[in-house]
């Protein structure tokens, strides 16, 4: 596949989805990073894909993952006692297929997959906003937004929930009712 968004992803029930789609600088990771124990202290299971935005490498020259991978294995698995990594060459791609990527997270049988980036992908989406970035609000034009959580308060479409982006607990408990409410969310909303 080379195009860089699909017409659509194939939901179903057993699998939900939530993109966490900010502007570059909105805190996306440290938030992520902040809400992921609480999630799982509220008992779920929680994958997360990452889009990033150049080459990057989790393997280190060298070493027989990397010697290996060079040399033609694809997928390369690599595993411990402690964790696997699979490192997989995506020639001729123009970006990153997130409906793969879902798949590959499927067999984990994740409660939640959290979505970091993949902003333009039609997936619902909790969107950050900072207004001190000087960017532009997305929920407006972005019929998948579902929630906006920003500093300062923002106005936002009617079906769309506001949070305080300063207000953790909110967040993690509005993210982790989301599974809940996965199979009567994950259609876009109207933008008229």
């Amino acid at each position: 596949m080379t195009s860089a968004e699909p017409a659509h992803l194939d939901f179903d029930d057993a699998l939900p989805l939530l993109g966490i789609a900010a502007w570059s600088g909105t805190g996306k990771t440290t938030l992520l990073e902040r809400l992921l124990p609480r999630l799982t202290a509220r008992g779920l299971r929680v994958a997360v894909i990452k889009h990033a935005h150049h080459g990057f490498d989790v393997d280190q020259p060298g070493k027989d993952s990397h010697r290996l991978r060079q040399a033609g294995a694809a997928p390369m698995l690599v595993a411990s006692r402690a964790r696997w990594a699979m490192m997989m060459e995506t020639p001729g791609q123009e970006e990153a297929d997130l409906a793969q990527l879902i798949e590959t997270v499927r067999g984990q049988r994740p409660d939640l997959v959290l979505v970091e980036g993949f902003k333009a992908w039609p997936l619902p989406k909790l969107e950050l906003y900072r207004e001190e970035l000087g960017k532009m609000l997305r929920v407006a034009e972005d019929p998948w937004v579902k929630a906006v959580a920003s500093q300062p308060p923002v106005s936002v479409p009617e079906g769309v929930d506001w949070l305080d982006l300063d207000d953790l607990e909110a967040i993690a408990e509005w993210v982790s009712e989301w599974p809940t409410r996965w199979s009567s969310a994950r259609a876009p909303r109207s933008l008229v």
